[in-house]
C-alpha cells in the first residue's frame, strides 16, 4: 500500500508541475531557438550552417501582449503572416500611424498593425515583402540571448535609422 501511495503522489504532483510549467509558457514567458541569418548579427552571427547547436535561444516575455505594449525597436516573435505553422523574429520599426518609406513611396502603418524589419535586411522575408503585420500575431518580445553561453546578453532596443520612416 506504502509504494502505490509514493507512486500516485509522484504522479500526481508531476501532472500538476507539467500544467504550472505549460501555464507560465504559454502565459507570461518562454525560450525560443532563433535559426537563420536575418536578424544577424543581433541573432546568429555566424549562422554559415543549419545545426541547431549554433542557434541562438532567446528568452520571450509576453507580458508586452496585455493591451499590446510594444514600441520601436522592440525585437518580437510572431506568427509567420504567409505560412500559419512558421514563426519569424524581427525588430518593430514602425507602429500604428507612422508612415515608412519602401519602394511604393511612403505606407502609412494601419491601426492595429505594426512594420517590422530584420537587422539583416539582404537576408530578410519582412513588412517589406508582406507588409504591416496585425498586433495580434505577435507571441512576445525577446529581452535576452540565453544560449549559447558565450553569446548571453540583453537585447538591445535600436531604434531604426530616420531615413527608413517618413515624415
Amino acid at each position: 500500500m506504502g509504494l502505490q501511495n509514493t507512486i500516485f503522489n509522484a504522479f500526481n504532483k508531476s501532472i500538476v508541475f507539467g500544467l504550472v510549467g505549460i501555464t507560465v509558457t504559454d502565459r507570461y514567458a518562454g525560450v525560443c531557438p532563433i535559426r537563420g541569418s536575418s536578424m544577424s548579427p543581433t541573432f546568429n552571427p555566424s549562422s554559415s550552417s543549419s545545426s541547431s547547436f549554433t542557434d541562438d535561444y532567446v528568452f520571450l516575455e509576453k507580458f508586452c501582449l496585455d493591451k499590446y505594449k510594444f514600441s520601436h525597436g522592440d525585437v518580437v516573435i510572431f506568427s509567420d503572416p504567409t505560412n500559419y505553422k512558421g514563426r519569424c523574429v524581427k525588430r518593430i520599426v514602425a507602429m500604428e500611424g507612422d508612415y515608412v518609406s519602401n519602394v511604393n513611396g511612403a505606407t502609412k502603418v494601419p491601426e492595429g498593425h505594426c512594420w517590422v524589419e530584420g537587422d539583416n535586411s539582404g537576408f530578410s522575408s519582412d513588412s517589406r515583402t508582406y507588409g504591416p503585420i496585425p498586433l495580434g500575431l505577435i507571441e512576445g518580445r525577446v529581452t535576452h540571448v540565453i544560449w549559447p553561453p558565450e553569446r548571453i546578453k540583453k537585447v538591445d532596443r535600436r531604434i531604426p535609422p530616420q531615413e527608413r520612416l517618413a515624415f
